[in-house]
């Protein structure tokens, strides 16, 4: 679990395999990841865009930028959550994805939040010591 506070408001993120999507023997691995949005603070926000940077074991970068997330800007009042879950296709068995939201008080000021970097394993990736 990858969790990261920007302005109180925190994202959590939690990535998994998917084995059952992954065809190893054609370099095709898929991940899913699961995401919590808290609103710690005191102002409603809503969510308006977000960027990710999708990074595969060979350092080839994939940036994915667009509005909202899988379909939806949701509106945060104070103490409320979001989740949803989402996925990524990668040609190597590992990786690593960090992004932004940008996020709009209900005064229309614009911020970023930080997404936490999280890690992209399979059990295919060979492991090296350095």
């Amino acid at each position: 679990m990858y969790a990261e506070t920007t302005r109180f408001i925190k994202v959590t993120v939690k990535p998994f395999y998917l084995e059952d999507q992954s065809s190893p023997g054609e370099n095709h691995y898929v991940w899913a990841y699961h995401v919590r949005i808290e609103n710690q603070g005191q102002e409603t926000v809503q969510l308006r865009r977000r960027h990710w940077r999708i990074t595969d074991g060979l350092g080839r970068v994939q940036e994915v930028r667009g509005p909202g997330v899988v379909g939806e800007q949701p509106v945060l009042q104070p103490g409320e959550s979001y989740e949803y879950t989402s996925g990524t296709p990668l040609s190597t068995p590992s990786g690593i994805m960090v992004g932004s939201y940008e996020m709009e008080t209900d005064r229309g000021e614009s911020f970023a939040v930080a997404i936490p970097a999280f890690s992209l394993d399979s059990p295919h990736q060979s492991i090296r010591l350095n």
